[in-house]
C-alpha cells in the first residue's frame, strides 16, 4: 500500500497526529487555516487533509488540479458548513467529522452560563476587580423550578435538557424533526409557544436557510418578558442588533453569546467588534463552546480514526456526504473501491472488468445515494492493476483505488 501524505491545518490537538502517523501515514501539520489560494497550493500531493472550522473548502479549491489527489478531508469539529460537500462527493472526497465528541463540553458551558446570567455574575464579577462593592439579591434568582427552552433537540440539547432537569427546571423543546424526549423534556409545537414559556432559552440548530435569522426582532419581541437568551450554535441565527435593543430596554435580561455572523480569522487580532458589548448581564465568548482538552482530544481521536479506516479499508460509515458502506476485513484477499454515478448498469460493467482481468470476487457492498454509488470489492487473488485501469476507464467512474 502506497504511503499517503496528510495534511492538518488549525492546531489540531497532536492526538491525531500521532495516530495518523502510528498508521503509517507522512504528516505535515499547520497551526492556522489557510486562504483560498494559499490551500489551493498547499494541497498539491496531499491525499488526507485534516481541518477544523475556519478553512472554507470550496468548490474552486475542491475542484483545482493541485486537490487532483485529494481522497478524503477530516473535520476536527461537529459543523461541516466550511466545506461544499456537493462539490466534494462530485470529486469522489469523502468528509468525515466529529458529530458527538464535543457535546458534553457545550452542554457544561451552557448549564454554567444559565446560572451566571440568573445570579448577574459577570456582572458582579466585573464590579469586583473594579473595586465597587454591590452586595444585592435584587435581580438575582435560583434556577430550579424555571422554565429551559431548547431549540434544537439533537446530542446537545438532549444533554442540556438532562442537566437542567437535574437541577430542578422544567425542560421544553422544540424541533424541526420529531425526537424521542428523554427524562422529563416536553415537545412543544411551535418555536413561537416555546418562546413565550420559557426564562430560558438556548439555541442548537444548524445553519441553513431556515435557521438563519431565526431569531429576529419580532421573535426577540415575542420572548417571556425578562427572559434569557443563549447561543451557542451558529453566529447567523441570532439578530444581534435586535438583541442589543431587548438587553438595553430589559425586555430580555441577559445573553450569553458563543458564535458570531463574522469571527477573526486568528486569536488576539484585536480587532473584534459586536452591538453586544458593554451591556449589562451579557456574557461574550469567543467560540470556546467545544474547546476543552477533553473534547478536542476526542475529537482528534475520532477523525483521525475514520481517515485511517477510510485509507485502509475503504470504510465510509462516519461519513457525511457518501453512502455508509463497511465491509470486514478478511485475510488473504485483495481490496478495491470504486466511485461512480449513480445510474443503471454499473454493477454489470464491474463485474465485467473483474471478469477480463482474471479475478473472482469474494465479496461485495455496494451502498448508493441520489448523485454516487460507492463500492468495495474483495478479490481472491493479488490485485491485478489492469482491474483498476480497467474501472478508471468505465465512463461512470468518478474514482477507482486499490486499498
Amino acid at each position: 500500500m502506497p504511503k499517503l501524505n496528510v495534511l492538518l491545518l488549525e492546531s489540531i490537538h497532536p492526538v491525531a497526529e500521532a495516530q495518523l502517523k502510528d498508521s503509517g501515514l507522512s504528516v505535515r501539520r499547520l497551526e492556522k487555516a489557510l486562504g483560498e489560494d494559499e490551500l489551493i497550493a498547499a494541497l498539491d500531493g496531499v491525499h488526507l487533509l485534516g481541518i477544523r472550522s475556519k478553512t472554507q473548502l470550496t468548490a474552486r479549491v475542491l475542484n483545482a488540479p493541485s486537490a487532483r489527489e485529494l481522497l478524503a478531508i477530516g473535520c476536527f469539529c461537529i459543523g461541516t458548513n466550511q466545506v461544499d460537500l456537493a462539490a466534494a462527493m462530485r470529486r469522489g472526497v469523502v468528509v468525515f467529522n466529529s458529530p458527538f465528541s464535543n457535546t458534553r463540553s457545550v452542554a457544561e458551558l451552557i448549564l454554567a452560563e444559565i446560572i451566571m446570567l440568573s445570579r448577574e455574575l459577570g456582572d458582579r464579577n466585573k464590579e469586583v476587580h473594579q473595586g465597587t462593592w454591590k452586595k444585592r439579591a435584587s435581580g438575582s434568582r435560583e434556577i430550579r423550578g424555571k422554565t429551559l427552552g431548547i431549540v434544537g433537540y439533537g446530542h446537545i440539547g438532549t444533554q442540556i435538557g438532562l442537566l437542567g432537569e437535574f437541577l430542578g427546571m422544567r425542560v421544553v423543546y422544540f424541533d424541526v424533526s420529531a425526537k424521542l424526549p428523554l427524562g422529563n423534556a416536553q415537545p412543544l409545537a411551535t418555536l413561537e409557544t416555546l418562546l413565550e414559556q420559557s426564562d430560558f432559552v438556548t439555541l442548537h440548530v444548524p445553519e441553513n436557510a431556515q435557521t438563519k435569522g431565526m431569531l429576529n426582532r419580532g421573535r426577540l419581541t415575542a420572548m417571556k418578558p425578562g427572559a434569557y437568551l443563549l447561543n451557542a450554535s451558529r453566529g447567523t441565527v441570532v439578530d444581534l442588533e435586535a438583541l442589543a435593543e431587548a438587553i438595553r430596554s430589559r425586555r430580555i435580561r441577559g445573553a450569553a453569546i458563543d458564535v458570531y455572523p463574522s469571527e477573526p480569522e486568528k486569536n488576539d487580532a484585536g480587532d473584534f467588534v459586536s452591538p453586544l458589548q458593554n451591556l449589562p448581564n451579557t456574557i461574550l465568548t469567543p467560540h470556546i463552546g467545544g474547546s476543552t482538552e477533553e473534547a478536542q482530544e476526542s475529537i482528534g481521536n475520532e477523525v483521525a480514526r475514520s481517515l485511517v479506516r477510510f485509507w485502509r479499508e475503504g470504510a465510509t460509515a462516519a461519513a457525511v456526504n457518501f453512502p455508509a458502506c463497511e465491509l470486514p476485513l478478511s485475510s488473504g484477499i485483495s481490496r478495491l473501491t470504486h466511485i461512480h454515478q449513480n445510474v443503471p448498469g454499473v454493477l454489470r460493467d464491474v463485474n465485467r472488468v473483474v471478469s477480463e482481468a482474471g479475478a473472482n470476487v469474494h465479496a461485495q457492498l455496494l451502498a448508493t445515494n441520489a448523485d454516487v454509488g460507492y463500492l468495495v470489492v474483495d478479490l481472491d487473488s493479488a490485485l491485478n492493476a489492469d482491474v483498476v485501469r480497467g474501472l478508471l476507464k468505465l465512463s461512470t467512474t468518478i474514482a477507482a483505488r486499490a486499498l
